[in-house]
């Protein structure tokens, strides 16, 4: 189970990190969870958002490069080695985790995880086998 994730690729100065909140505030679009990187010249913004279709439309309407790609949201134990037990699975099955970042709500005493990975499906496979728990699309809009 897979959900989308929208990265922005963004010039690194004042005000551009304010024209993608707002595009996406005045389009009606919940940011769920965020990650920001950046280098000397452009920066990288990975959003979860509540309709990322209609996130990607608005903000290539605007003119940005926007990419959608496939990530899993784990459910992981809000509790001392609740992501290492985890990433474990991860080690497991031979996948390497590129980029992670956490939700920004809880659900029932534990943390939302976004992982992303080289192989998607496989690590879905691998986290059901071993019984964590995944957040679809459709749960991640009513948050």
């Amino acid at each position: 189970m897979m959900i989308k994730q929208l990265s922005i690729f963004l010039e690194n100065k004042a005000g551009r990190l304010a024209e993608v909140t707002d595009l996406l505030a005045k389009s009606k679009i919940n940011i769920r969870a965020l990650s920001l990187a950046d280098s000397a010249d452009f920066g990288i913004l990975r959003l979860i958002v509540n309709n990322a279709a209609a996130g990607a439309a608005c903000l290539k309407k605007a003119g940005m490069v926007v990419q959608a790609t496939d990530v899993i949201a784990a459910e992981i134990q809000d509790k001392p080695g609740g992501l290492s037990s985890v990433v474990k699975h991860f080690d497991r099955g031979g996948i390497n985790v590129e980029y992670m970042y956490a939700f920004v709500e809880k659900i029932q005493n534990r943390a939302i995880v976004i992982f992303k990975v080289k192989n998607p499906a496989k690590a879905v496979k691998v986290l059901n086998k071993a019984g964590v728990s995944l957040v679809c699309s459709h749960a991640l809009q009513g948050l």
